[in-house]
């Protein structure tokens, strides 16, 4: 389980690319390496991943290949920058909202707009996915936990704080580009619940 803050933007040193799989070369310090061990989660750009190799600085990730088809995790290159987040620990303060590290979609950048104020980007969703995100709900973006702004039945705002913009990769992104999303539990457990029962009562 993550709470949804990014701990560190960390590079890709290197891909190793097979069939089905790839395997992911992360340059991680070592606050961040403190501890850690084979077989610990490690949520990369908001997908849990687990530790196979530690080589100095190096942390290997093996990246299944429905993993790649579902995350950007499968556009990242040798240089890419990822937002790192350790699992979460028994009484470790929680900042966030709780987070599972399993993505549910990718969300396409559709605007992204900076000025002396404000630095926002609009992203879209297939429409199925809009029941979950609603105005000041939370959503989980490439990792990160994040207040949502203005919605509509296809696309939803951010609006992103300088600290945010600091600790993530989230200001290197442009229209096309794709990024991670989780749905908040909670907010799709309680939506889809009172679907079934509106749909039971109106059936019956």
């Amino acid at each position: 389980m993550f709470t949804g803050i990014v701990q560190a933007t960390c590079e890709v040193l290197a891909i190793d690319k097979k069939s089905g799989l790839d395997t992911l070369q992360i340059a991680i310090g070592p606050d961040l390496r403190e501890g850690l061990s084979l077989g610990a989660s490690v949520a990369n750009n908001g997908v849990c991943l687990t530790v196979t190799r530690i080589d100095d600085d190096r942390v290997f990730f093996d990246v299944m290949e429905e993993t790649l088809r579902l995350t950007n995790l499968s556009k990242l290159r040798v240089g890419s920058q990822v937002n790192i987040e350790r699992s979460l620990t028994f009484g470790s303060e929680i900042g966030g909202h709780i987070l599972s590290g399993h993505v549910h979609t990718q969300a396409e950048v559709d605007l992204v707009s900076v000025t002396d104020e404000h630095y926002d980007i609009r992203l879209t969703v297939e429409p199925k996915w809009m029941n979950y995100i609603l105005y000041k709900g939370f959503v989980g973006v490439n990792g990160c936990s994040l207040t949502v702004g203005e919605v509509t039945e296809t696309s939803f705002m951010l609006h992103l704080i300088p600290e945010t913009l600091k600790l993530t990769n989230l200001d290197s992104y442009i229209k096309g580009d794709s990024i991670n999303i989780e749905i908040d539990s909670q907010t799709q457990a309680i939506v889809d619940t009172v679907e079934r029962v509106l749909a039971k009562r109106f059936a019956s």
